[in-house]
């Protein structure tokens, strides 16, 4: 995922997954082999009123540069568009414009604080609801960007990061999202749950199913 003289962007939300991947980056400076440069970026939605605040003077103490770019994709979403089913429509246009704002930057890859339940919950949503296997890969090489997506995270399960915030005490900055906690992905989140009182191994089952079918270029 890192090689010497990478700049990664890491994309901040403020939330729990965003906290411990941008602290467990800058940690990993401190000993790593080859050599990077890190960037925190946060987008605000132009919806709520979340205060970036504490993630701000977070990334000052740990030395890390940080950038906010404002825009108004909650608006676009919510207000104007008024989607029914929002989540698919954000993330493409988050996505687009932390792409753009690492570019202006310099940094050739991106980091991204998704994790082992991410990858199981996005597994399921796209079995139920496109009819496609398909979830994210570790890497991905985006050529019309010419950056690469990473996810440092993606064998660390969700427990593990709940309690890395609760013993350091991150800065959690909560979501401004109209919908958070209503989403298909909650929905799956809790099945899975439910499914895992019957069959605990059912997570280390699927997480296994995605390597061992290579899903989107996963192997064991």
């Amino acid at each position: 995922m890192i090689d010497d003289g990478d700049k990664i962007a890491i994309g901040v939300s403020g939330g729990k997954d965003s906290m411990t991947l941008l602290t467990a980056m800058k940690l990993l400076q401190g000993f790593y082999p080859k050599k990077f440069e890190i960037e925190a970026i946060t987008l605000t939605m132009g919806i709520g009123n979340a205060d970036y605040t504490p993630v701000s003077q977070y990334c000052r103490n740990i030395g890390v540069n940080y950038t906010i770019e404002e825009t108004q994709i909650g608006k676009i979403i919510f207000e104007i568009r008024q989607e029914k089913n929002p989540c698919s429509m954000c993330a493409n246009l988050r996505r687009g414009a932390l792409h753009n704002v690492s570019k202006k930057l310099g940094c050739n890859k991106v980091a991204l604080g998704h994790h082992r339940d991410d990858a199981i919950e996005t597994l399921l949503l796209s079995t139920f609801f496109e009819g496609n296997l398909h979830t994210f890969s570790p890497v991905t090489y985006l050529d019309r960007k010419d950056l690469y997506l990473i996810r440092p995270l993606i064998y660390t399960e969700e427990k593990q990061i709940k309690a890395s915030v609760k013993s350091e005490q991150f800065p959690v900055v909560k979501s401004p999202c109209h919908v958070d906690g209503y989403t298909k992905r909650q929905y799956v989140k809790e099945l899975i749950y439910q499914l895992q009182k019957e069959n605990r191994d059912i997570k280390s089952n699927l997480f296994g199913a995605i390597k061992r079918a290579q899903i989107d270029g996963w192997h064991e």
